[in-house]
């Protein structure tokens, strides 16, 4: 049986949507991705309106089992948690509407699974999302990758793609393994 994950990266001006794919030999791939950008001079509700309606036909495209998104996290700005909230709560409201199983991480939790470490950049997620799914061309936006490694998080998450993916990363030698080489990288650049 295969599993379908649809990660949403919510957001008021942006929100991006991924999905992917697991194989049952627990390789990933790569389904579809976009994103909807919002105007700050549009009215709120048209705004709802248009993250809902990508969610939704996401929702119907791609027939997710799994629903996965980023989880409400504590900043600094309490204007752009409530902008993020808006977002997030018409997302969970399509997927609830579908009766998906709906996952919800912590953006440290996401790039600690995809990455190998909790403070990778937004720059190695993306690049890192790209290795994972075997993409010849990265997503244009930060949101699309976002969304697709929060599709990844959920799959590793899963029951059985976590023993497989351990069990395929066990057979990389060390300096083979594009995410510790990424992350080798970045620490050689903080360094200097």
């Amino acid at each position: 049986m295969t599993l379908r994950v649809l990660g949403v990266d919510p957001g008021l001006a942006s929100t991006g949507v991924g999905a992917i794919e697991v194989r049952a030999d627990g390789t990933f791939a790569p389904l579809g991705w976009r994103r909807v950008s919002t105007q700050a001079s549009s009215p709120l509700p048209s705004r709802l309106e248009r993250i809902h309606a990508l969610v939704a036909g996401a929702i119907e495209e791609f027939r997710p089992t799994v629903f996965a998104i980023e989880d409400i996290f504590f900043a600094r700005n309490v204007r752009s948690a409530v902008a993020m909230a808006h977002g997030r709560g018409v997302a969970v409201l399509a997927a609830a509407s579908q009766k998906l199983d709906i996952r919800e991480f912590a953006p440290r939790e996401i790039k600690l699974a995809v990455a190998g470490s909790g403070r990778a950049s937004k720059e190695q997620l993306r690049r890192l999302v790209g290795i994972h799914l075997g993409l010849k061309t990265l997503p244009e936006s930060d949101h699309e990758s976002d969304a697709l490694a929060i599709a990844l998080c959920a799959a590793f998450r899963e029951r059985g793609v976590v023993a497989t993916a351990r069990r395929r990363a066990s057979d990389i030698p060390p300096e083979d393994d594009p995410r510790k080489a990424l992350l080798a990288l970045a620490l050689k650049r903080r360094r200097r």
